[in-house]
């Protein structure tokens, strides 16, 4: 049987001629671990036909993809950013952090950052330009959200082992069912980030204890 292949029709960059960097994170709504955000700028010519959004790419595909990536692309980063960081700053701006330092990382200085969403705080003097939808938009930034992706993914795997009762190495920290249910029996680790509260861990009018 022939080996299906998807090729997405993504742009190669915004501003030709410009050192672009495409920005995105992976770990917005777990409510364990931390968010990672990467940063990658590749050369105008590159192509390959895996290379798609992540959330639409296999886990087979992804873990294929990364060191292509890696080798092929001009520079690229990857920073985490850790629960505690997360639960103080809230989500959106610990992933706008986590992309601002992983653009700082870059061993070769971009002139252009391409953000996936339609939120980004300006710092370096950075011009930007934000993009709904960027990673199944622009290469630059589906290779960033790969990156993302496999290195939390990677990350919640070895963290599993740790804590092996929640699952982490299949949910990866999101609020399954069995996530959920193992909080209820087991209660938080330190590497569940505190200000979220998903509805099914509130506390109802039947937890109250009666006399």
């Amino acid at each position: 049987m022939a080996k299906q292949i998807h090729e997405p029709h993504l742009l190669p960059f915004m501003n030709e001629g410009v050192i672009e960097a495409g920005c995105d994170e992976a770990g917005r709504g777990p409510l364990a671990g931390p968010v990672f955000a990467a940063a990658v700028i590749l050369p105008p010519d590159f192509h390959h036909p895996l290379l798609d959004d992540s959330k639409k790419m296999t886990a087979a595909a992804r873990d294929e993809l990364r060191p292509i990536i890696e080798k092929e692309a001009v520079a690229w980063a990857v920073e985490a950013v850790q629960p505690e960081e997360i639960d103080e700053l809230n989500i959106l701006f610990a992933s706008i952090t986590g992309m601002q330092r992983a653009v700082r990382k870059l061993s070769v200085k971009p002139e252009f950052l391409l953000i996936d969403g339609n939120k980004f705080r300006p710092f370096d003097g950075y011009p930007y330009k934000t993009v709904v939808h960027g990673d199944a938009t622009y290469a630059s930034i589906a290779a960033a959200s790969v990156l993302a992706k496999t290195y939390r993914d990677e990350f919640m795997v070895k963290l599993a082992e740790q804590f092996p009762q929640y699952g982490w190495d299949r949910n990866m920290g999101y609020p399954t069912k069995e996530h959920i249910e193992a909080i209820k029996k087991y209660g938080y680790t330190p590497w569940h980030r505190k200000s979220f509260h998903p509805k099914e861990l509130e506390p109802t009018l039947f937890d109250v204890p009666t006399e």
